[in-house]
């Protein structure tokens, strides 16, 4: 049985972190907007029906003639004017999906070397679980703090994973979570979370060290380091 699968790609950020004139998905690696590189993933993807791109609407303009018009991407790109934060302007992706959707895949605009392998996993999961999200093991040890920035705890790091995108989901349980966040004034800090609250299990898989949002300066560095030494295709 086939499935129904649309992509957010959430690029509604203004990437006040990084500074410069305009924002952090537009900046280029090897040649190409980040943007771009990521879009390519998920539209050279037979599994993936169409897009759907959450941007903020002063840019609408720029990202149709710079962006979507100059690299003519196979599947239907829909733009979606973004809000004040993540957790909205995603939603307002969700809103726009057509009710047929079986499976939503959540993603960030600025992790450009996600690897299409992971994204046909997480889809599989989804269908399997309801939902699944990409994540790699923490290598630091964690210490929990209190107020005054005392330790009082140190966390098996065996059991903690750092958490990345793509968050895949059965179309209804991420509307209903999203929704009923939005009734409650709940802010959570990815989609998974909203998910949880509602006490669905949300599966975790293994994802890439690589798969870096591109934030901060410090993180182009890293990009171009990874792209020129090898470790990622682009």
């Amino acid at each position: 049985m086939s499935h129904i699968c649309r992509a957010i790609i959430v690029a509604a950020g203004k990437g006040q972190r990084m500074g410069g004139d305009i924002p952090k998905q537009f900046l280029k690696l090897a040649g190409k907007p980040i943007i771009a590189h990521t879009l390519k993933q998920f539209d050279s993807m037979e599994s993936i029906d169409d897009i759907v791109l959450v941007i903020d609407s002063n840019y609408a303009e720029y990202m149709q003639r710079h962006i979507l018009d100059i690299y003519e991407f196979k599947k239907t790109i829909s733009l979606v004017e973004g809000s004040d934060t993540r957790q909205k302007s995603v939603y307002n992706g969700l809103k726009s999906l057509p009710r047929d959707t079986d499976i939503a895949i959540i993603h960030d605009g600025v992790r450009p070397f996600i690897q299409r392998e992971l994204i046909e996993m997480s889809i599989h999961e989804a269908i399997d679980c309801g939902g699944a999200v990409v994540g790699v093991p923490v290598k630091d040890t964690i210490k929990r703090v209190d107020g005054d920035s005392f330790i009082r705890a140190t966390l098996d790091r065996k059991m903690l994973w750092a958490v990345q995108t793509p968050q895949t989901f059965k179309y209804d349980i991420i509307i209903d979570a999203h929704r009923q966040a939005m009734e409650d004034g709940f802010v959570g800090t990815d989609d998974s979370m909203l998910v949880e609250r509602l006490g669905i299990s949300v599966k975790m898989l293994m994802g890439s060290y690589s798969n870096i949002k591109i934030t901060t300066k410090e993180d182009i560095i890293l990009a171009n380091a990874l792209i020129n030494g090898g470790r990622v295709g682009i």
